[in-house]
């Protein structure tokens, strides 16, 4: 598929997220205090819809344009609590995860470029501390590239 077809897809789904709220920072710290459930909603609806459909690709080992599609399970350890509370804090701190930065600084928020500094800062932090927590956490061998996709 072009490089056209990827940036219009991800131009929609920005605005998905922009027009439903998903990349709002009031609308996420309303839903972290249980004030809202517009966005457990969304979330929720996410998953429903998607879970079906990955279900029948992964039974049919193909790919809807018929290339072969294997799904290997990820390998569960102690890091994935620590990255999954590190997600979360920063998630709730900043009201963004990685796509509705994107979309706040599409929208013209400057404060969303904090957040991706600080998004780019913990990345480097992670890409640099890696090898020294692997062994104490028990973490996977790290392997580096964009995989086959």
């Amino acid at each position: 598929m072009s490089a056209l077809f990827h940036f219009a897809l991800g131009t929609l789904f920005g605005w998905l997220l922009s027009r439903s709220g998903a990349a709002d920072y009031d609308y996420i710290q309303a839903m972290f205090r249980f004030e809202s459930f517009q966005l457990f909603g969304i979330i929720g609806t996410a998953v429903a819809v998607t879970a079906p459909g990955l279900y029948v690709l992964k039974r049919s080992h193909h790919t809807l344009l018929g290339r072969p599609l294997t799904v290997t399970p990820k390998p569960a350890h102690p890091g994935n609590v620590l990255g999954g509370a590190l997600f979360g804090i920063g998630w709730s701190i900043t009201g963004m995860c990685p796509g509705p930065i994107l979309v706040n600084i599409g929208e013209g928020k400057p404060y969303a470029l904090a957040a991706l500094a600080g998004a780019l800062a913990g990345t480097s932090l992670f890409a640099y501390g890696y090898r020294r927590f692997q062994t104490p956490l028990r973490l996977p061998e790290l392997k580096l590239g964009t995989g086959d996709g």
